[in-house]
């Protein structure tokens, strides 16, 4: 109750998804109690259930859901009714022809334009088989009850619309990218630190997957308001038509970036452990914290919630590069020179890693920017 309680009062403070909810749900209770109402006043009592329950089906999370669910019940409904009063017509009551209509109505509801809604087939033919008897005046009345149903319900979703949240989009995944650019900074203080700490390496590690989790629930977010942006009568605003679909393309670069920051804090997390971490040149460190530093600001230009600098961009991804070339080319050089051998791996390992970092992000550079 304290949990509902809490819940409850997010949702009236201020907007967001627990409000979403509160508003889905007192719409459905004044739908359902309006259909209900109707429905007994105006038809028989067997069918006049049907009204609240087609008034739920017909209001979903968002407006285009409302109608494809809507639809596709109507048609669930006019199948099972069509199919119990052809039964009863031709072949009579019994138990031999209640199990063909199961049969027939399970194979129908498998139907894929029926989505969710075909295990209704089967339960619509039941009624209408076994309290109806398959006469058509029950059916006639089934088929006004669903339409009550169906219109209280999806007035109820237009006169009240799901709010859009494009914005709210675009922030919570600038906040995401600002996360990542604070933990990759650190990242690159640990390499240039004489002693790194190992316990803030392991931390990163779980703030690495934790982060993942959250592009993951992001990107469904952003699904769910592209699909509600769909037949929706409130109005975003303008160019949100642009905004969400570069939200999703940067939060992509953000998950495809984790994995590899995934690896580059895993090694080190295996450098530290094993103190091989001591046999890394100090020059080799210091370039390497440079280029994470770099790729943080190119992270950060691009989850801006604003459109993306494109050449500011464009020249952080090289000057990145470019700093990973200077480290390849000197770490050759002395090794060359000076014979040197020790974490030669583990040197390759941090290069290949932040290489493909970088790959990813000239990636997202071509995705982002415009044709």
């Amino acid at each position: 109750m304290v949990r509902a309680a809490a819940y409850a009062w997010s949702g009236v403070r201020a907007p967001g998804s627990e409000r979403d909810d509160l508003l889905l749900g007192a719409k459905t209770v004044v739908a359902a109690m309006v259909a209900w109402t109707l429905a007994r006043h105006l038809l028989p009592t067997p069918v006049a259930t049907f009204a609240p329950f087609t008034a739920m089906v017909a209001l979903q999370g968002t407006v285009y859901r409302s109608l494809r669910d809507c639809a596709q019940y109507a048609l669930a409904m006019s199948a099972g009714a069509t199919l119990a009063a052809a039964l009863a017509a031709t072949a009579g009551i019994h138990g031999w022809t209640f199990g063909l209509l199961t049969l027939v109505a399970l194979w129908l509801g498998r139907v894929r334009r029926l989505g969710q809604q075909g295990t209704q087939v089967a339960i619509v033919g039941f009624f209408a088989f076994s309290s109806g008897q398959g006469r058509i005046d029950y059916i006639g009345h089934l088929a006004a009850s669903v339409a009550i149903g169906a219109v209280c319900g999806l007035a109820a979703q237009l006169v009240l619309a799901p709010a859009r949240h494009t914005r709210r989009r675009q922030t919570a995944a600038a906040d995401l990218f600002a996360e990542m650019t604070e933990r990759i900074g650190g990242l690159a203080d640990t390499f240039e630190a004489p002693a790194p700490d190992a316990d803030r390496v392991r931390q990163w590690r779980r703030d690495w997957r934790r982060l993942s989790r959250d592009c993951e629930t992001l990107h469904r977010n952003i699904e769910t308001e592209e699909e509600n942006g769909r037949l929706n009568p409130r109005r975003s605003f303008e160019g949100s038509t642009k905004a969400l679909p570069r939200t999703r393309e940067s939060v992509t670069i953000a998950q495809r970036s984790l994995d590899h920051l995934r690896s580059i804090t895993r090694t080190l997390d295996y450098a530290v452990d094993s103190e091989e971490i001591e046999n890394l040149p100090a020059s080799f460190r210091a370039g390497l914290g440079s280029v994470l530093r770099t790729s943080a600001l190119a992270m950060e230009e691009i989850g801006r919630a604003s459109r993306t600098d494109d050449g500011r961009l464009g020249d952080m991804i090289e000057e990145a590069a470019s700093q990973l070339d200077r480290i390849q080319n000197q770490e050759r050089s002395l090794t060359r020179a000076e014979g040197r051998s020790a974490a030669l791996t583990l040197q390759g390992t941090l290069l290949t890693d932040a290489a493909r970092l970088l790959a990813e992000l000239r990636s997202g550079h071509r995705a982002l920017s415009p044709a």
